[in-house]
């Protein structure tokens, strides 16, 4: 098995480093070769995701990403800015669905900005259809106005777009995926305004007819913004579009306390995959031991178990942060009185300690 990893900017270095250590722990037979992305290659080969580094993505089995992007290079051409590689690689790797479950650990429930009583026990499954989208579709540029209510204005446009096959797709992912969980699916769209989301609702609908024994729920995004942080625990699998995904699953993030523990799994149709935080590059704390590299570190399990047919490490790793956060060991945006705060590497030390067996030392 080869993975491909891909650090990226910022504190992408720091979380996949630790990541890679608690891989390395398992003493699988597995190779991985690392190669610059984002900020990094565009420094080094003027371009944020080089050939090189698209074919060894093409090659590996698959992709542990960190984060990419900087506050300097946003007056960049967009094709050249970092965030670029990200959707570069989504799109010529086939990468249309992308799993971001919202798991609110036993340990953290203090940690949510909501009340305890709502988010213990929480377990959603957002599933975002990742390469289709305004965020792909053409025309889009600028152009100067030539009706509406400012005509000879400049203006800027992006399409929104979906085709029946693209929406099908990710909506088998979805079916299938609450088979394995509570049965029920909640589609997100905003079909009473936008003729892309009423043909959404139309296709899931069609689709859905395969699958008798998981209920369907349709939902309007304002509304699954809202019940998100009113009565999250109500959802199981949410299936959705790629922007009003985008939102969404950072918001369900923050419902368990920090985007730092949130993993995610981006899947072609054969499961491979990329596996990165839900989290950005955090430019602002690169550097500084700060970071919480757990997100990464369970986005490492997520990739054993989807894609590396590897479930019994996959669950090791799951095992070990649970044992980690019930010893006391918090980084910054985790912490509480209590509890004692460490950084980036030490969090790494601990999991790996777990993993092999030595004993966590911890003062509260």
């Amino acid at each position: 098995m080869k993975i491909a990893i891909l650090p990226g900017d910022g504190i992408g270095t720091e979380i996949v480093a630790q990541a890679v250590r608690v891989l390395h722990a398992l003493e699988l037979k597995i190779e991985t070769e690392t190669a610059l992305v984002g900020g990094a290659a565009y420094e080094a080969h003027g371009h944020p995701l080089p050939d090189s580094t698209l074919q060894l993505a093409r090659a590996a089995d698959a992709i542990l990403f960190g984060a990419v992007g900087d506050w300097k290079y946003d007056q960049l051409e967009r094709a050249l800015r970092p965030e670029q590689a990200i959707l570069g690689l989504r799109k010529q790797l086939g990468l249309f669905a992308n799993l971001r479950p919202a798991l609110c650990y036993p340990q953290l429930t203090h940690a949510s900005s909501l009340k305890p009583e709502l988010v213990a026990g929480l377990d959603i499954l957002i599933i975002r259809e990742l390469t289709g989208d305004i965020y792909f579709g053409q025309p889009r540029g600028r152009r100067t106005a030539v009706d509406g209510h400012f005509p000879g204005a400049d203006e800027a446009f992006d399409t929104m777009r979906y085709s029946r096959p693209e929406i099908e797709r990710i909506a088998h992912v979805a079916f299938q995926a609450a088979r394995k969980r509570s049965k029920k699916v909640t589609s997100v769209d905003k079909a009473n305004v936008l003729e892309t989301f009423q043909f959404w609702k139309d296709v899931v609908t069609e689709v859905h007819a395969q699958y008798p024994d998981v209920e369907l729920q349709h939902m309007y995004v304002d509304n699954a913004a809202m019940q998100l942080v009113k009565a999250p625990k109500s959802f199981d699998v949410l299936v959705t579009g790629n922007m009003f995904g985008d939102i969404l699953s950072d918001e369900a993030a923050m419902l368990t306390g920090s985007i730092g523990m949130l993993p995610s799994a981006s899947l072609d149709r054969s499961n491979k995959g990329l596996y990165e935080p839900s989290h950005g590059s955090a430019p602002d704390i690169a550097g500084r031991d700060l970071a919480n590299p757990l997100a990464t570190i369970l986005s490492v399990a997520m990739m054993l178990r989807y894609s590396l047919d590897q479930a019994a490490a996959a669950d090791r790793i799951e095992s070990a942060v649970q044992a980690v956060l019930t010893a006391g060991l918090r980084t910054a945006d985790i912490w509480s009185q209590g509890t004692t705060k460490i950084g980036t590497r030490a969090m790494g030390d601990a999991v790996v300690a777990e993993i092999t067996g030595k004993a966590i030392t911890t003062k509260t």
